[in-house]
């Protein structure tokens, strides 16, 4: 769905940023929503990226067994 926004301040602050960065209002927009996202990702209490982390390493399930440096070595294409 399209982004239209009609708000004399966020144009103003559009152009502004248009002028500092010498970009397209649409690469201004995606920067700025960007670097504001990251800024709250950042923010967020340790407690919550642990578990976001625990999650994602619970998913992928536990660590295979073997013999991984010589798994390594054959991707590698080393004896």
């Amino acid at each position: 769905m399209p982004l239209y926004i009609k708000d004399p301040e966020v144009d103003r602050l559009t152009e502004e940023l248009i002028g500092l960065t010498k970009s397209s209002k649409v690469e201004a927009v995606k920067a700025a929503l960007k670097h504001e996202i990251a800024n709250h990702r950042g923010s967020l209490p340790m407690r919550e990226r642990l578990a976001k982390s625990l999650a994602m390493a619970r998913e992928a399930g536990p660590f295979a067994p073997g013999d991984h440096k010589r798994e390594t070595d054959e991707m590698w294409g080393e004896d």
